[in-house]
């Protein structure tokens, strides 16, 4: 019987687990200063435009995403996609580990239902994530800045 990848909504009640898996090394290298990014998972919380998941496989959390319009926060690489595309942020769990592109395409799934473009901005020097994510049905490879100035590799994926 195939796996079945479902989402469900993080919670206050998952922040202590994702500062775990933020302070791997593996995510703290992409998502530096750990504190810092779970302050700002905690924040956005409470923002509307920001949904946050944990994928699951029955009761094994695999790892986290973010998605929100990819228009709604300043974000000069994404200038050219259409105006309903959906941008998203991922990191995984140690039981996701070599997992990403597997939960990452089922949501993606789920989101091409509500839009026609998706768009993930990995750091260019992150060939695993790129891998998964290619996985995942991403692809591109132009290199933009992003609004911090770092080189992003820019990919989507579309319905």
């Amino acid at each position: 019987m195939p796996s079945e990848i479902r989402f469900r909504p993080v919670t206050p009640g998952d922040l202590p687990m994702l500062a775990l898996w933020l302070a791997r090394p593996e995510v703290a290298r992409w998502w530096p200063d750990p504190r810092h990014q779970l302050g700002l998972l905690r924040k956005d919380l409470d923002r509307a435009a920001m949904t946050q998941a944990i994928a699951m496989e029955g009761e094994v959390p695999l790892g986290y995403a973010q998605h929100y319009p990819a228009h709604h926060w300043p974000a000069p690489h994404f200038a050219d996609l259409p105006p309903d595309a959906i941008a998203i942020d991922v990191f995984g769990a140690p039981e996701g580990m070599g997992r990403g592109g597997e939960w990452l395409r089922a949501l993606g799934d789920l989101l091409l239902a509500r839009a026609p473009v998706l768009v993930i901005d990995p750091d260019s020097g992150n060939l695993r994530a790129i891998r998964a994510y290619e996985k995942a049905g991403f692809s591109g490879d132009r290199i933009l800045p992003d609004a911090a100035g770092q080189p992003v590799r820019v990919m989507t994926r579309r319905r």
